[in-house]
């Protein structure tokens, strides 16, 4: 298909978990299907709404073919950096906060994820959004966050 990244046969890695939106049969929506840093190989590509380029990926160790958005994959053998947390997760701050000496942010502030940065130096960063700190977004390091406990059930570890 013409515009699209990669082809079939192509061996692709996941960066999103990806839950079930209703389409994937015999699951509930919302459960889990295939967590991220996972390995497919692309068996189809085609589009949703004319628009969105869909690749059909067989994921061989969770035996389950999803369909991903381009966005949500890269090269199978691109770097890839592990991150404990993902977008829209809730996080709680391990320590105080600062910029320039000033505590922005106290220990155990919750806040969310808003953007993984996977390449930061020193291993993987976030852009958080914390519910004390309106209107802005900070970058915080993988060690100073901690999860927020969720309903365990439907969460991919």
């Amino acid at each position: 298909m013409n515009g699209s990244r990669w082809e079939q046969g192509d061996a692709v890695r996941l960066i999103r978990n990806v839950r079930n939106d209703g389409t994937y049969p015999g699951m509930d929506p919302g459960m889990p299907l295939v967590r991220r840093g996972s390995i497919g190989y692309v068996m189809d590509v085609g589009t949703f709404l004319q628009d969105q380029i869909i690749y059909s990926v067989n994921f061989l160790d969770e035996d389950r073919i999803v369909g991903c958005r381009e966005e949500e994959l890269i090269g199978g053998d691109d770097p890839w950096v592990p991150s404990r947390f993902e977008f829209r997760e809730k996080v709680r701050s391990i320590k105080g906060l600062s910029v320039g000496g000033e505590v922005l942010v106290p220990p155990g502030a919750i806040g969310e994820v808003i953007k993984v940065v996977r390449h930061a130096p020193g291993g993987a960063a976030y852009h958080i959004h914390f519910e004390c700190l309106l209107g802005r977004v900070l970058q915080i390091p993988e060690d100073a966050l901690d999860a927020v406990e969720q309903d365990n059930a439907d969460r991919i570890s």
